[in-house]
């Protein structure tokens, strides 16, 4: 994966800190940002121990300086859109100096270099707001380049300028084709570039630390990072899937805190005065004085809300049907423990109908490997865990009397070693499941020591390029077993092995929080003796690929750790499926081939794929409305077919429980357009030109849930993979005990 640029997610990404949280943080950053003895602290001990203890330990020296150097900057402007080629150069003597920095315990330098940033970010956008009050021209064939993170840094001001000329006049062009008049236009864009600004002055000298200490991180290795204590506390609930709070999602627009969704069951629920548009502008803890959060960062209003169970918190609400100078509300909560149920486990049954007969796929939707370590250490019985939900759906399932499971881990980025284990072992006897190396070449085999298997029924692992680690694992795993067919495209290519390392407990002070290190000690192989690092896993039937490997996964990294092999584990396959792949391949083809769905899928990734390797957009109004024509064209025709009745249809799938999170939303990216990767389950949508808080809430919230109530033409093609293979299966016994010697005889799957 491409670097992306931190600075406007850190604004309303829950920020990191680096030592004790204030209780009321300023609304609006100095101009000049300095570290703080904490910070010089935390840097100090974290070189040390990534110096140490990093799997790819890496002494902090001039080299590595140069490093830290050019990932720092790619950080702050990876479009090299804000700095110029002068400024590099007058930074080029910290080149080699970053280390002593860090060793020194002073860095003014990084801070030096982000207050020039944070300068030329607000030239940029004041040049930008400038530009709305002059007479552009469409009728000039010129083009916009949409990737610059491999240009050159502009060689002057004037070069600079001409580029958010170009910028300017692309978000000009993309609202009016969009039929907007041009006092919308000037309105829109101007307060836009005005929010940008604000945002970045909501940045405080803990993220300056947060990017710097990132940038030294991932220069020895992409998936080792600095996490400061409210991120580290994040990642905690993340991993647990729950917190204590009232059970309100929040997001910020403009200056505003807003109830995006409210959890069934939690307290802001039952409260029964709230709801989705209601504007939070003030907290108070228990019986308190409020706390006015009006422009505050929705980070640090996520703070407030969130407390001890059984705690009393009350919230100051504008009504959002009502007008901001409307009498305000007071309601007042008792905290509880919110379980985050849209990141669980969930489950849905496809009815595939082929030649009169009716085959169930059970479906697992898996979008982490989530586990409560704490409340497991604790002895806790209902801990939360993936794989016991799992094993309890795999119960359901067998109820429902499906004829194949197929779990679905796209976009699983991972999560816990030890679930990837155990949740191999629902599908396989005793074993190894995975190895470890670490630094010093030492391996260790993590085995499944559970006998007897959940489900032993034939199984599938639909997976994509954001398939990775714990995912990784988990699919290796069952396709070495020769257990189930991998389904898909090739995963993201992450074979390392990362751990927490508490900062705190090098601070002198209880009251001083230094963070945490998540870094890379071991890599992991499969029982195979190869692994998935750089290469991903590999599909047994591949389905469209979704994504560019050049933009996105391991192999995009610069600094990735290269494949190598170990050898094997001492495992007994549990089966051999080679003898399916081929006529299920088969089948699988002459269906696509007849498709309207795929075949839509493939123009719209093909079209994609053509805009990124031309990497140009035309600014000429005439070419853009051409283009945008035959877009409507496509997506006339589509909607014409669905509506005969040509299109196959998709069986209602259960909605994703609502977030038990406070949580926030994304910034949207002001200094390049997004580097776009085709969603599977999206075609490509008409450009209205504005960004998510630029439109109603009402109307983000229906685009969202009609997206996910969308056709997912994968889904249904892998649905249909397991279909055929059940066929196969009941129809040839002989092929059967061939290839799953280990299903039950007569037991129906």
């Amino acid at each position: 994966m491409k670097k992306q640029m931190l600075i406007l997610a850190l604004a309303t990404a829950c920020a990191v800190s680096t030592h004790a949280v204030t209780a009321q943080p300023e609304k609006v950053a100095s101009t000049q940002m300095k570290p703080v003895a904490a910070q010089t602290q935390a840097a100090l001990w974290a070189s040390r121990v990534l110096g140490r203890y990093h799997y790819k330990a890496t002494p902090l020296d001039d080299a590595m300086s140069e490093k830290i150097f050019d990932n720092y900057f790619e950080t702050l402007d990876s479009e090299k859109l804000y700095f110029t080629q002068a400024d590099i150069d007058r930074f080029a003597p910290l080149r080699t100096k970053l280390d002593d920095a860090i060793n020194n315990e002073d860095l003014n330098p990084p801070f030096t270099i982000y207050n020039l940033y944070q300068q030329r970010f607000a030239d940029r956008m004041n040049y930008a707001r400038s530009l709305l009050k002059t007479k552009l021209d469409f009728t000039v064939d010129e083009t916009l380049q949409l990737d610059r993170e491999k240009a050159p840094w502009a060689k002057s001001e004037d070069e600079i300028r001409d580029l958010w000329r170009k910028r300017v006049k692309n978000d000009w062009l993309r609202l009016k084709l969009a039929g907007k008049e041009e006092k919308a236009i000037r309105e829109t864009l101007d307060k836009r570039y005005e929010n940008y600004i604000g945002r970045m002055k909501k940045l405080n000298n803990e993220d300056v630390f947060q990017m710097f200490m990132n940038a030294y991180a991932t220069a020895i290795e992409p998936h080792t990072n600095y996490l400061g204590p409210r991120s580290a506390d994040n990642f905690d609930i993340a991993m647990r899937l729950s917190l204590e709070g009232i059970g309100a999602v929040l997001q910020s627009r403009d200056d505003y805190t807003v109830i995006r969704e409210i959890v069934p069951g939690s307290p802001a629920d039952k409260s029964g005065k709230l709801k989705v548009g209601d504007r939070i502008v003030g907290v108070a803890q228990g019986s308190g004085p409020f706390t006015d959060v009006l422009g505050w960062r929705i980070d640090d209003v996520v703070q407030l809300v969130r407390g001890e169970k059984g705690s009393t918190v009350r919230l100051d609400v504008i009504p959002g049907d009502a007008g901001v100078d409307a009498k305000h509300v007071t309601v007042s909560m008792v905290r509880k423990k919110i379980s985050m149920e849209e990141q669980a486990a969930k489950k849905s049954i496809i009815q595939v109908k082929d030649n009169g007969v009716t085959r169930r796929i059970g479906v697992i939707s898996l979008p982490t490997f989530y586990q409560d370590f704490e409340a497991r250490r604790k002895g806790d019985k209902d801990f939360k865990s993936a794989t016991r939900d799992v094993a309890r759906i795999l119960g359901e399932l067998k109820k429902d009397k499906v004829d194949n499971v197929l779990i679905d881990l796209r976009n699983n980025g991972g999560g816990s070693l030890v679930e990837a284990v155990e949740l191999t072992g629902l599908f396989i006897d005793k074993g190894p499941v995975v190895q470890q190396r670490t630094a010093e070449g030492r391996v260790e085999v993590e085995n499944d020591t559970v006998p007897g298997l959940a489900w032993d029924g034939p199984m599938g692992v639909l997976i994509n390029r954001g398939s990775a680690s714990a995912s990784e694992i988990f699919a290796a795993a069952i396709q070495d077993y020769g257990r189930g067919l991998v389904i898909g495209e090739p995963s993201f290519g992450k074979g390392t092995v990362q751990t927490l390392i508490d900062l705190d407990r090098f601070s002198q002070s209880d009251k001083v929080r230094y963070g945490e290190l998540k870094m890379t000690i071991a890599q992991f192989f499969r029982i195979n003796g190869g692994t998935t690092q750089l290469r991903g896993v590999t599909p047994d039937i591949k389905l469209p690929v979704t994504t560019d490997p050049d933009m996105f996964g391991e192999s995009s990294f610069d600094n990735a750790l290269p494949w190598v092999s170990i050898k094997p584990a001492n495992y007994v396959p549990s089966g051999d499926l080679k003898e399916l792949v081929a006529p299920l391949q088969k089948r699988h083809e002459a269906r696509i081939a007849k498709d309207r769905d795929i075949q839509d899928l493939r123009e719209d990734i093909a079209e994609v794929v053509k805009l990124r390797k031309e990497n140009a957009i035309s600014l000429n109004e005439a070419v853009r409305r051409k283009e945008r024509d035959a877009q409507d064209a496509r997506a006339k025709m589509r909607e014409a077919r669905l509506a005969a009745g040509k299109g196959a249809t998709t069986p209602d799938e259960p909605a994703a429980a609502p977030g038990g999170k406070e949580a926030r939303s994304k910034v949207p990216e002001p200094t390049r357009p997004a580097k776009t990767v085709v969603a599977s389950r999206n075609s490509l949508q008409r450009d209205d030109g504005l960004q998510a808080d630029e439109r109603a809430l009402s109307a983000e919230i229906a685009a969202e849930k009609a997206a996910k109530d969308a056709k997912d033409v994968l889904l249904q093609e892998a649905a249909h993979i397991l279909a055929d293979e059940a066929g196969m299966l009941k129809t040839d016994t002989r092929m059967a005990s061939r290839t799953m010697p280990y299903m039950v005889p007569g037991r129906g799957n």
